[in-house]
């Protein structure tokens, strides 16, 4: 014992005051009441105090007397004293020091006159006995002790049998059977009892084993019998012994433990007559034997498992057969009396007693024993009883009343759901999977639960919200331990599925899924019996799927329906595993599923999600550049299933919402499928033209006429889509995740994916994206859908939406506004005339369109609104081709197949008449709707256009050039936009055309159109595939009208003469198109259209001569939608056809994929040569002299030169200051493969390198400059001689240019090494010029690198400009004689179609092109000019005499001079300063110039070129935020995206100072 409580202090001073206070302590441990804790607290102090003695430290007499005193203060002290020495005793004689043994044996003599002696013999050593003179000897001692304990414990105590009469057995059985209906008490027949035992001498025993034998025969008198034997017994465990030896006698093999037997055992310990502790021993088995028996039969049903899905030959299985039959022929087993005794138990309702049993068992091993589960289930019935009635009890249903349990003790009857946490949930934990067994109690829980579910969900006080909480966990819990389980064991109960349903759709989704996931993952590998009915589950399955076709779909489903009803997780992950191996199931599959339950559905979907999300499975194929099937076959199977049955789409949108957030976007397959099937929103880039026009009509033409199937009956579907959408809130955050993932796909997924895989995600994200967007608006109402998306600069700026997806989401918002604020404004003034009606649609479009015009400056530099208008931009992208134009011809197509099929269907006799008139009502009810559509549409077309034409005049500022206007539009609204959709495509090719026909100010028809067919390498080149398609479609469109002016001169004059979109110059005052000097003649245009197709075939060569993969697709693509318009002309044809049959060729065992695209465009385009022409007749060619032609010049796709003359006018409109430069880069371009060439060829394309290129001739030039103004003024321009002369020396200026092209084309057909010689060698002298020039510092040594080469190009090129410019006739028989040498040099010179070096024709390409523009310009601009002059002149100098005009010619011909000189001086400003390479340059070109005096221009142009010199030292600005740089795309400046630089880099796409963040 630890020393605790007498202190050292107490001991020193023990006379004085320890001895006080330690009778003071004792008083008080005493009188403490602390439920026997006193007992402990005084055996440590008077243990403490005696040790102190033993020690020494204490007087033995002092002590003792002290102890002396304590023994009145409570009776048991001499007791307690005794066991102190009875411990110290044990102590002592185990040390080996004598006095402290000594001690021990004076303090206890000293004791011994109030320590009784009896006390210290029963606890003390027979030896210390000794020594203290209690007994005299030890030894003898000890033997008297054996001798009394055998006799007592060991000695029976029998009675004479002999003496024991057989008369009074005999009467005792008549005593205890007799009829106990009358007043009979259990007192009374235990006197007769005793009576009979001392009569006849009985054994009490054997009366007792007697009682029992009758109470077993007569078990329905339970409580006479109970009070009898609690009278009659003395001790429990007599009881015990012969309850113990009644079951040992059924112990034997082949015997069966009577029931009766259990019952009174059970009655006994229910009423705590004998423990269960005591009994539990006497029965068998032992614990061990059944844990053991319960692993085998896991094991045996794990085994029975593995037999099923193997393949078993039929010998092996008769062996099999064999052996089973031989066990069933062993003896069985006895009883299990544990069992036995446990349903005993359950009967009568000592559930306490029954879970002690059970508890000792392994888990659900008492209750997979049927008689056990009905019981427990008896008791549960009994338990619930009350609470069903109130609440479960379905309306109507009466239901059979159950008579309660007499016994008090039983579970008390639950009142209320609290109630249920008592007792009865642990039963039900109890029961587990085989509450099957009792289908009516599975149905009452699921009742109750449903009944509590209600009142959980409208009960919302707070103190009961603690209570509701764990209940409902307490509800979950069973459902997953024990009704799902049981539902398992259910054989195909479909009512019970349905019922449990009724309770799951209470429970959120994801409680159900969470449920769903532990039945299918974790409840079949814990019973034995659950093992067996998965796999048996799994080959029904196999046997079914094997013989499922789409011809026994009906049988099949049947099969299935049966099987799913009680194990659909096990039927479904094998049903997916088949479909993602053969997705050609996917069909039959989905028809076999109409005979599945609400639960089984909700249970599909889970797995459906669980199969998506498998960890394991990769969803890219091996070659990393494609999804895997099996995902693609599950997306199909999403779209199919959800569409044709009733399965909440929470779970499945919830989940592709989480994958987008987390940055991936594989899954977007998924719904994309279930929104196309759902909805009937089909997105596909291969629409044919007829679909495409449908698709521009109102939503029934669409469903008619706009898809490739057919999906009816959507209504409902798309109806389940949106409430899903709407509940949870999933709409808006899945369209903004996927318009943020487009970029998150190049940037964060696409790191170390495949390009082709990077393109495939990005395609299928915006067509989904387009898809959703497209379901959105046309489903949700004009309120749902307001008050869903946010306004556009909240879209752009804080949700980070891309500009083109924001408008896309914006756009359904502002037309349901729009309408519905015009509806309001009819309502408020009713009148009907149109005009009124236009009037209103105008103010409602203001009045919606205000805002957003506000909201769109924040989304771009304030710089762009300089030329665009906010108005211009937000009616760009807001504006639909529903609201363009209307497709009669769609219409009037579907329309007439509905007459067709009416015809049909009376036609034919087969129809029954009712189905015949069901139908011709569907067709005609149609066709009424069609036609309503088309009228309403046309009004709103009507009041669109109207609305356009009075807002165009605010349309375009054009404070800075033409160039810049066209290039932000084209940036900004045209190129975003043409490959956001197909639609779209179209929208931007027509509304170009809507602009011009709308003779809109300051737009350059023209202008627009050349660098849309002039600039697409980079354009193709930094598309996806799919973006490819749209963008061919948008060219294709282009081409269409460009097609439709060139071929019919009427239909030109109609629509482009007199248009300002024509003018090839522009006037301060304003457009007036009546001036034929300003117009681009018919003529002109065929020959600007020639250049046009000149120029996509040179682009289509160069991408198909790279051997990138994306180039050759994509311009593959693009050219396959333009091949109805392009190409026209037979030598640009073959060109391209001998570029695509080497296609072909490379590519067959390379990359099929590309050879497949080549081949098919192959076939086409030689089917189209039949509708080619001659170039000749595809624009007019005069036939000049051919001694005068230069040799150098040709016309033809493999080099091109200048076309005729005339076409001069057309560049005035068309080729500015980007323009001019333009060229430069396209005639530098060279395939990707050669790096170097490329690399510094491009970067003159950039506005930098092209200022150091022009610095570096601008002396040159200077001088030429001077000397052609001197000859001029001295040249008399009214003689012919000067006209002669002036021919004379083109003629010759000419041939010094042509000479100077022969030696830079020998330059650039030298080795690479001798160019690089040359560079080296005027590298320093160029580069101090260019300092010199503009005062800028030196570039860097890598773009110093690159414009190297190109300066030296320039300079021929200049020198070829300035002695063309010196021709005042723009018709001269000189030019004509060119183009007839270049018609003859056409079979000598290597061009695309029939070159046998690519080089060669690539560099004759560059050549000829930068010949043909500079020559062009410079035409254009002093025969426009002369002709404007001339004009002028004749209307204001009517009736003068014949010397006033021939002074007024002499004024003109000096003005026409002054005038190509000041052209001249400012262009080689412009490229001193780079105005082409800055997009903020604000200069006014020249042909945007008014006429003014050369004086007054010529100041003008100086502060111009002033002030451009003052910002080209500046810094190149960055738009959108400063994140993305300005590239200069060959024709002009675009700022590409932030994936289409992303691609461009991945392609390794040359263009000039791009520095990638």
């Amino acid at each position: 014992m630890a020393t605790l409580i007498l202190s050292g202090e107490w001991i020193k001073n023990w006379e004085k005051s320890g001895k006080h206070d330690f009778v003071q302590l004792c008083k008080e441990l005493t009188e403490k009441s602390d439920h026997g804790n006193e007992i402990k607290d005084i055996q440590a102090a008077l243990y403490e105090i005696c040790s102190q003695v033993v020690q020494g430290n204490l007087k033995i007499d002092l002590v003792s007397t002290v102890l002396g005193e304590m023994m009145e203060l409570r009776d048991d002290l001499p007791s307690v004293l005794a066991d102190v020495f009875c411990i110290l005793d044990l102590e002592t004689g185990a040390l080996e020091e004598k006095n402290k043994r000594d001690h021990y044996t004076h303090l206890v003599g000293a004791c011994l006159s109030f320590v009784p002696e009896a006390i210290l013999k029963e606890r003390l050593d027979p030896e210390t006995l000794e020594s203290l003179g209690l007994i005299k000897q030890a030894h003898q001692f000890n033997q008297k002790i054996v001798k009394i304990k055998t006799k007592l414990f060991y000695k029976q105590q029998k009675f004479n049998l002999l003496r024991e009469e057989n008369e009074g057995y005999a009467k005792l059985i008549t005593e205890l059977g007799q009829d106990l209906s009358g007043n009979i008490t259990s007192n009374l027949v235990l006197e007769s009892i005793k009576s009979l035992i001392g009569c006849f001498n009985l054994d009490p025993n054997r009366v007792l084993d007697i009682i029992l034998e009758v109470y077993e025969s007569r078990s329905d008198q339970d409580e006479f019998f109970l009070s009898l034997i609690k009278s009659y017994m003395c001790e429990p465990v007599t009881l015990c012994h012969i309850l113990g030896f009644k079951f040992k006698f059924y112990q034997e093999p082949n015997e069966e433990t009577p029931k009766s037997l259990y019952h009174i055992a059970a009655a006994l310990l229910h009423h705590n007559l004998i423990e269960l502790e005591d009994l539990y021993v006497h029965l068998m088995p032992v614990d061990a034997t059944i844990v053991e028996e319960h692993k085998r039969e896991i094991s045996e049903a794990k085994q029975i498992a593995r037999k099923l899905v193997t393949v078993v030959l039929p010998s092996e299985k008769s062996e099999e057969k064999e052996k089973e039959k031989e066990e069933e022929k062993n003896d069985k087993p006895p009883d299990n009396q544990k069992l036995g005794l446990l349903e005993a138990l359950l009967r009568i309702g000592d559930w306490h007693h029954a879970q002690s049993i059970m508890d000792q068992m392994p888990s659900f091993y008492a209750t997979s024993h049927k008689a056990i589960a009905l019981a427990l289930c008896q008791l549960v019935h009994l338990t619930v009883e009350p609470l069903y009635r109130r609440a479960g009890i379905p309306k109507g249903a009466k239901g059979c009343a159950l008579q309660p349990l007499k016994n008090k003790r039983a579970p008390q009857p639950t009142e209320s759901f609290e109630d249920l946490r008592k007792d009865t949930f642990s039963m039900f934990c109890y029961l587990g999977p085989h509450l099957s067994h009792d289908p009516i109690l599975f149905a009452k829980i699921v009742r109750l639960g449903k009944a509590f579910m209600k009142e959980y969900q409208t009960d919302s006080r707070p103190e009961v919200k603690d209570k509701m909480e764990i209940l409902l966990s307490c509800f979950l819990s069973i459902a997953d331990q024990v009704l799902l389980p049981s539902l398992s064991l259910m054989e195909c109960n479909a009512c019970m599925s349905e019922e449990l349903w009724g309770l799951f759709k209470l429970f959120p989704y994801q409680h159900r899924y969470r449920l769903y996931g532990q039945w299918k993952n974790e409840t079949y590998s814990g019973h034995p019996l659950l093992v067996k009915v998965k796999a048996q589950t799994v080959e029904r399955a196999k046997y079914i799927m094997k013989r499922l076709t789409k011809e026994n779909v009906k049988q099949s489903g049947r099969q299935i329906g049966k099987l799913s009803h009680s194990n659909p997780t096990i039927l479904f992950d094998y049903l997916l595993s088949q479909i993602q191996w053969y997705d050609n199931l996917i069909v039959p599959v989905v028809d076999s599923l109409k005979y599945l339950t609400s639960l089984n559905y909700d249970v599909l979907a889970y797995c459906i999600i669980e199969a998506l999300a498998n960890p394991e499975k990769e969803k890219m194929k091996h070659d990393d550049t494609t999804l895997s099937s099996w995902l693609q076959s599950l997306a199909s199977l999403c779209g199919a299933v959800f569409r044709k049955y009733p399965i909440e789409l929470a779970g499945l949108l919830q989940y592709v919402t989480n994958q987008l957030k987390a940055g991936k976007s594989f899954d977007l397959l998924i719904l994309k499928e279930v929104v196309q099937k759902m909805a009937g929103i089909e997105i596909t880039d291969e629409m044919t033209s007829e679909q495409l026009e449908a698709m521009t009509g109102g939503e029934q033409l669409k469903a008619e006429g706009g898809y490739f199937g057919q999906i009816r009956n959507t209504k409902k579907s798309s109806q389940r889509l949106k409430d899903t959408l709407l509940d949870h809130e999933l709409a808006l955050p899945l369209c903004l995740l996927m318009a943020q993932q487009r970029n998150g796909v190049v940037f964060l997924e696409g790191g170390e994916k495949h390009l082709k895989l990077v393109g495939h995600l990005y395609d299928q994200c915006h067509d989904t994206l387009v898809q959703f967007g497209g379901f959105l608006a046309s489903n949700l109402s004009t309120e749902d859908y307001i008050k869903r998306v946010p306004s556009i600069d909240i879209l752009c700026n804080q949700f980070h939406t891309p500009h083109d997806a924001a408008f896309f989401l914006s756009r359904p918002m502002y037309a349901h506004q729009i309408l519905s604020r015009y509806d309001e404004l009819k309502k408020a003034e009713k009148g009907n005339r149109q005009q009124q009606k236009v009037h209103k649609y105008v103010a409602a479009c203001e009045h919606v369109m205000t805002p957003v015009h506000e909201a769109v400056v924040s989304l771009h530099p304030a710089r762009v609104w300089d030329d665009l208008r906010p108005q211009f931009y937000a009616t760009f992208w807001s504006l639909t081709m529903y609201d363009l134009a209307v497709p009669h011809a769609a219409y009037d197509r579907e329309v007439n197949k509905l007459k067709v099929q009416i015809k049909a269907i009376e036609e034919n006799p087969e129809i029954p008449m009712n189905k015949k008139k069901k139908e011709k009502e569907r067709c005609t009810a149609l066709q009424e709707k069609l036609q309503e559509e088309e009228k309403k549409q046309t009004e709103h077309v009507q009041r669109v256009l109207h609305r356009l034409k009075l807002e165009k005049d605010s349309w375009l500022l054009t404070k800075s050039t033409k160039n810049e206007t066209i290039t932000k539009f084209l940036q900004l609204c045209l190129f975003p936009r043409c490959i956001f959709s197909s639609i779209d495509a179209v929208y931007c090719a027509r509304f170009v055309e809507l602009v011009h026909q709308q003779k809109t100010p300051n737009f350059c028809t023209l202008l627009c159109y050349d660098r849309v067919f002039s600039a697409i390498i980079y354009t193709v080149a930094s598309c996806t595939e799919n973006e490819s398609h749209r963008y061919g479609r948008f060219l294709c469109c282009m081409l269409e009208t460009v097609t439709r002016w060139h071929s019919d001169r009427s239909v030109y004059e109609k629509e482009c003469v007199n248009y300002p979109g024509f003018l090839t110059i522009f006037r301060a005052a304003g457009f007036d198109g009546g001036n034929k000097a300003d117009q681009l003649d018919y003529e002109n245009f065929r020959h600007v259209v020639h250049k046009w197709h000149y120029m996509l075939t040179k682009a289509s060569v160069h991408c198909l001569e790279t051997g990138d993969y994306t180039h050759i697709r994509n311009i593959l693509i693009v050219l396959t939608k333009i091949l109805p318009c392009y190409p026209k002309v037979l030598n640009l044809g073959q060109a391209l056809e001998c570029r695509v049959h080497k296609i072909c060729l490379e590519e067959k065992d390379k990359r099929p994929d590309l050879y497949a695209l080549a081949m098919g465009y192959s076939g086409r385009l030689k089917s189209q040569k039949v509708h080619m022409v001659p170039e000749n007749e595809f624009h007019h060619k005069d036939q000049p002299a051919r001694s005068a032609t230069p040799a150098s010049q040709q016309n033809g796709p493999g080099s091109t030169s200048k076309p005729a003359a005339n076409a001069s006018k057309a560049e005035e409109g068309v080729s500015e200051d980007g323009d001019r430069g333009k060229d430069k880069p396209q005639g530098t371009t060279k395939p990707v493969n050669k790096a170097n060439s490329t690399a510094a060829k491009v970067t003159t394309s950039n506005g930098n390198g092209a200022v150091n290129s022009t610095k570096a001739v601008k002396d040159d030039k200077e001088k030429s400059g001077k000397e052609k103004k001197e000859k001029k003024e001295k040249t008399p321009g009214s003689t012919p001689e000067a006209k002669a002369e002036n021919r004379r020396e083109k003629q010759r200026d000419e041939r010094a240019g042509k000479e100077e092209r022969v030696v830079r084309e020998g330059k650039e057909k030298t080795p690479k090494a001798d160019r690089e010689k040359v560079k080296l060698e005027e590298k320093s002298s160029k580069d101090d010029k260019a300092k010199a020039g503009n005062g800028e510092p030196a570039e860097p040594a890598r773009e110093r690198d690159a414009v190297k080469e190109s300066k030296s190009k320039e300079k021929g090129d200049r020198n070829a400009a300035t002695a063309t410019l010196k021709s005042p006739n723009p018709r001269s028989e000189s030019a004509e004689s060119e183009r007839d040498h270049k018609r003859r040099k056409l079979d000598s010179h290597s061009s695309p179609s029939h070159s046998s070096s690519v080089k060669d024709s690539s560099n004759e390409l560059k050549e000829s092109a930068s010949k043909h523009h500079i020559n062009f310009n410079s035409v254009a601009r002093s025969k426009s000019r002369e002709k404007e002059v001339e004009k002028k002149d004749t209307e204001n100098t009517q009736g003068r005499s014949k010397e006033k005009k021939e002074d007024r010619k002499e004024r003109k011909r000096d003005h026409t001079v002054s005038d190509r000189e000041t052209s001249q001086e400012s262009k080689r400003r412009k490229d001193e300063n780079g105005t082409n390479s800055s997009k903020n340059s604000q200069s006014t070109s020249p042909s945007c110039d008014s006429p003014m005096s050369p004086e007054k221009e010529k100041s003008k142009r100086s502060k111009s070129s002033s002030k451009e010199k003052a910002e080209s030292v500046k810094p190149e600005r960055t738009s959108s935020g400063g994140k993305k740089k300005l590239i200069n795309s060959d024709q002009f400046y675009f700022i590409p995206t932030d994936r289409q630089r992303a691609v461009l880099k991945a392609l390794n796409v040359p263009f000039a100072h791009v520095q990638f963040e």
